[in-house]
């Protein structure tokens, strides 16, 4: 599996995989998601960065705090998951155009 695998260029592999990872973390920054709760009555958008970046509460809700503490809670964790899922998919996609490139480098 490993004949002819030139091991000078491992050093550059790394530091392409490096580059790509960062790269990765900069545009996530740009995807926004938004996860709703309550049919709507809370909305929380994050971005790739684990960053909650907007919420918005129905006017309905402010007088019930713990109803909207439930909402924000669940509407909170999921759009997480959601960036959680997404950051997931993305390093799998990235990772298989890395290894379909493993070729280059001499691997058979």
């Amino acid at each position: 599996m490993f004949e002819g695998f030139d091991m000078s260029k491992m050093g550059a592999m790394m530091e392409e995989l490096q580059s790509k990872a960062k790269k990765m973390e900069e545009e996530a920054k740009n995807i926004t998601m938004t996860a709703k709760a309550g049919g709507g009555m809370v909305e929380v958008t994050a971005n790739g960065g684990n960053e909650i970046i907007d919420i918005t509460i129905d006017d309905s809700l402010l007088e019930d705090k713990s109803s909207m503490q439930i909402l924000l809670i669940s509407a909170v964790n999921d759009v997480l998951k959601m960036v959680e899922d997404n950051k997931k998919s993305q390093a799998m996609n990235n990772f298989g155009n890395i290894m379909g490139g493993m070729n280059s480098f001499g691997m058979k």
